[in-house]
This record gives structure tokens, C-alpha cells and sequence, in this order.
């Protein structure tokens, strides 16, 4: 193991998990929780604060500002206080409480927004607040992880060429779409790599991102009031909505074998394994990104009352979980390797 003396220094990039014991698909889950910052977010982070001190707009009294629903706020959070700076995150009221009191512990301040805007929901109403602070001080930096080609240049440079190692004979990537800069920077990598791969954006219903209408979406992380201005949707082959409640269901059937993954998991892991399952093409080599682990949902995602409020009664009945015929398959032997095709 590594000695380090920065948190954002440590990020581990090779752990997957084999679902075809758990959904009865060829689907191999890239972990992306296991961190300082607990999520995918860290990288981004990292290389927007660089880059920002790289270019000089950071100096000792600097304050960082970012618009977030969760976990680039928890990862800006980790950062500013190992380099010594203020940060104030801005979130809303979907944002779980336990990542706000995360990111309080951490030393930043969180301002919670209230009310959406009647024309960019609670993304504008967030941005209209960010964009008031930086006009009343400069002192003020705004990373804008929604516009910062450094977002997706982050995956560009490691989440992508991670990926590509240990799985060289990568057919299909599915890729959870928030900010978009996952998508894009593992899309514009692969675009160039020395072999075909499907790049399927998963969003969320309700989420206007791939022109979908808007609606309701209680879950932080994935989907956008706002079409992001990162997306390039030319280097997208597909994209796929999967409704909350079944990001809920994903999430219990992934816990009841022992794997706790958070909400933006949760959604692309029940649109993979839905496409998978309509497409019908086992011999695929297939892998989805999860973005974070669920400890920070479980006042929302695995909190039952939570859950049937907003979703019925009958949401999480045995007969609507997704799951596999597990008799089967684990006494079946497998000759699928992460190396190569079956």
C-alpha cells in the first residue's frame, strides 16, 4: 500500500465486481468510491483546483465556490482542507444530509437552496446563487465543474485508460451522466482507442440532458434541469433513462449480496442491466461505472419509510426486484475473464 500525506493523493482504480452471480448479465462494475472523498468526484476536483493554481487564479485568500448536489462538494471539501483553503458549497435540499455533514466536518460551509428556479429547477436556482456571491467578492473562485473542460479531462487521463487495461477487449461502456464529464472524457478516449467500443450514456427519468422532459427527480447526482455544456452528444452511440424507482430496486439487490452503493450506482446499473437483457449478446465484455459507494444514502435510498413515500407501497415487493436465477448461475462455471472474451 502507498504511504501518502495528501488525502487526494490515494484514489484506487482497479477494483471491479462481477454482477453475473447478482443480475445473471456479463457486467463488470468499476468502483469508484474508494477514496478519501468516497467517489468518482475526487478526480475532477483534483484537477480543476491544479489547474486553477496552475493558472494563478488561486492564492491564499481565495475562496472556492461550487454549485453541487453531493459529491464533488464532498470531494472540493477533502481538497480545501488539506491545501488551506475556505470553500463554500452550494447545494439544495435534495442534497442528503449526511454528505452535508460531511462536508461541514471538513471545514466548509454549505448554503442550502430552497426553492428551484421557475426556469433551470434547483441547478439555476444553485448557479443564480453561485453567480451572486462571485459578484459581491472577489475573492470568490468558481471552479464551474458544468463549463471546466478539466471535469472530463480528469476521465480523459485515468478513468478511460483504467478501463482499457484491464479490459482490452472492451465492447460496451456504460457511463451515468451528470455534469457529463465522465461521459465525455471516457468517450472522447475510447473514440480514438485501437478498437470499437458503445459508449451508452445512462441518465435518469425526468432529466432534460439527452431531451427528455423535466420532471420529478429526488435522487442527487445524475440527470440535469439544464442540458450540460459539456456534452457532445456525437460521441455518444446511446442513450437510456432508467426511472428512480428502479435505481431503488438496483441498489436493495445489490445490498442483499453485501455490495452498499449509492443512488447514481444504482441507475446505471439497472439501465446496463436492462440493455444487456434486451440485447441479449452474452458474450459481450462489458463494464459500468459505479461512482460511489451508499453509506451517504441511507436516510434516502435504504430508508424505508423514505422510500415509500415517494414511491409506493410495493416498490421493493420481492417480485420486482431484478435478480437471476442464483442456483444456476453459481453452479455453472465461468469463462469469463477480464482479460479478454469468453
Amino acid at each position: 500500500m502507498p504511504v501518502i500525506s495528501d488525502p487526494y493523493s490515494f484514489n484506487e482504480e482497479d477494483l471491479y465486481v462481477d454482477l453475473q452471480s447478482v443480475f445473471g448479465q456479463p457486467l463488470f462494475l468499476k468502483c469508484e468510491g474508494f477514496n478519501f472523498a468516497g467517489s468518482i468526484k475526487l478526480k475532477p476536483a483534483t484537477e480543476m483546483v491544479e489547474a486553477a493554481e496552475r493558472a494563478g487564479v488561486m492564492t491564499p485568500a481565495s475562496v472556492l465556490v461550487e454549485s453541487s448536489s453531493g459529491n464533488m462538494g464532498v470531494a472540493l471539501s477533502v481538497i480545501a482542507a488539506s491545501k488551506g483553503y475556505r470553500f463554500l458549497c452550494v447545494t439544495d435540499s435534495r442534497c442528503n444530509l449526511s454528505t452535508r455533514l460531511l462536508m461541514e466536518a471538513l471545514g466548509a460551509r454549505v448554503h442550502v437552496v430552497t426553492e428551484p428556479s421557475p426556469h433551470g429547477g434547483f441547478l439555476g436556482a444553485r448557479l443564480d446563487y453561485v453567480r451572486r456571491e462571485c459578484a459581491r467578492d472577489e475573492r470568490y473562485v468558481w471552479l464551474s465543474q458544468y463549463t471546466n473542460a478539466h471535469n472530463w479531462i480528469a476521465h480523459y487521463r485515468r478513468t478511460a485508460p483504467a478501463i482499457a487495461r484491464r479490459f482490452p477487449h472492451l465492447d460496451v461502456l456504460f457511463v451515468g451522466t451528470g455534469t457529463a464529464g465522465t461521459l465525455m472524457g471516457c468517450a472522447r478516449w475510447f473514440r480514438l482507442w485501437h478498437r470499437p467500443v458503445r459508449i451508452v450514456a445512462v441518465d435518469t427519468v425526468g432529466s432534460v440532458t439527452f431531451g427528455g422532459a423535466p420532471g420529478r427527480r429526488m435522487l442527487p447526482g445524475l440527470g440535469m434541469s439544464i442540458r450540460p455544456p459539456l456534452l457532445d452528444a456525437s460521441y455518444v452511440d446511446e442513450a437510456i433513462e432508467v426511472e428512480e424507482a428502479d435505481t431503488v430496486r438496483a441498489c436493495h439487490c445489490l445490498a442483499r449480496h453485501g455490495f452498499l452503493f449509492g443512488g447514481s450506482t444504482g441507475t446505471v446499473v439497472s439501465g446496463a442491466i436492462d440493455w444487456l437483457t434486451r440485447c441479449d449478446t452474452p458474450s459481450l465484455t462489458a463494464v459500468a461505472i459505479a461512482p460511489d459507494l451508499g453509506e451517504r444514502y441511507l436516510d434516502t435510498v435504504y430508508q424505508t419509510n423514505w422510500i415509500r413515500d415517494l414511491y409506493g407501497d410495493d416498490v421493493l415487493a420481492e417480485d420486482t426486484l431484478p435478480h437471476a436465477d442464483y442456483r444456476e448461475i453459481r453452479s455453472a462455471p465461468s469463462a469469463r475473464s477480464p482479460g479478454g472474451r469468453p
